[in-house]
């Protein structure tokens, strides 16, 4: 069984629309696939109505990759099978989005002001419907000859927390992210927590506080993560009693990492299920979940 739990689609900055993201998923040959994109459920409906047109089986996991800081340091976490009607949840879900217009439309004046003949125009139309993020903003760094890949706009000369043309937006407190998503009944996974090339991380005695506070588990098993920080996040994972996912963060052609690159082990999918009390999986074509 192959199951990858963080995708992304043109509901936030992937590439494939939530339909061609099943489909691409079941022409993987994945099992079951999580929706993750950015502080957004947008693109749950069309996902799922695509789900009974597919060839095989495969089941889909809503969630989403929420926003966080935690002491300066920007970090994401994975909410899965949450209700996406829960009211506390869902406005802080929309403060997040709210300002990314204009935390986007600070970061084309800063470019402007480095003098990158960024507009935007330009990003809005790489955005097109979906929920903007620094992925648009530096895909349009790519159009115009500035980097080489979408990753070259993510380092401190760019876009990178702090970075020349960074610009801040309301992010969720993650331990107060935990709260919101066990109240709604989803289930946690803090998302590539060591992805040091990314910028800054938090120290691993944050991730035990996280714990303690109720985080389900940890993206062990990520593009971002060398062999050797993934045996040492998977130590951790046992030390502190939580899950260890794997997962592909796929977006589409916006980065070169493939859907089901990296997977979760089918025993810790059953657990994030049986945990789960919001939502449950959607089996699609005749799809089945693990009990």
């Amino acid at each position: 069984m192959r199951i990858d739990l963080h995708t992304h689609s043109t509901a936030s900055d992937g590439t494939d629309t939530p339909a061609e993201l099943v489909r691409n998923a079941a022409a993987a040959g994945l099992d079951v696939i999580a929706l993750t994109d950015h502080d957004t459920t947008r693109g749950y409906a069309e996902a799922i109505a695509a789900l009974p047109g597919l060839d095989r089986d495969l089941t889909l996991v809503t969630g989403a990759e929420l926003s966080c800081r935690l002491d300066g340091v920007g970090l994401h976490m994975l909410a899965y099978l949450f209700d996406p009607e829960e009211p506390e949840l869902a406005r802080e879900r929309e403060l997040v989005r709210d300002d990314r217009v204009p935390r986007a439309q600070g970061m084309v004046t800063k470019l402007q002001e480095l003098g990158v003949p960024v507009t935007w125009e330009q990003v809005a139309r790489i955005a097109g419907d979906g929920s903007i993020g620094r992925p648009h903003v530096a895909e349009a760094l790519v159009e115009l000859g500035v980097v080489d890949s979408v990753s070259d706009a993510f380092v401190p000369e760019w876009l990178a927390d702090g970075g020349r043309a960074y610009v801040g937006k309301h992010e969720l407190d993650p331990f107060e992210a935990i709260r919101l998503v066990k109240a709604a009944g989803g289930v946690t996974v803090f998302a590539h927590p060591l992805a040091v090339k990314r910028g800054q991380v938090v120290p691993e005695s944050a991730i035990a506080e996280l714990a303690a506070a109720g985080l389900d588990g940890i993206e062990v098993d990520h593009t971002d993560h060398d062999a050797p920080t993934r045996d040492r996040l998977r130590a951790l994972a046992r030390d502190l009693g939580l899950l260890a996912t794997g997962s592909s963060d796929y977006h589409g052609s916006r980065k070169t990492v493939r859907l089901g690159e990296w997977t979760t082990d089918p025993e810790i999918y059953g657990e994030i299920t049986r945990r789960a009390t919001g939502a449950f999986p959607v089996p699609g074509a005749g799809g089945t979940t693990c009990p």
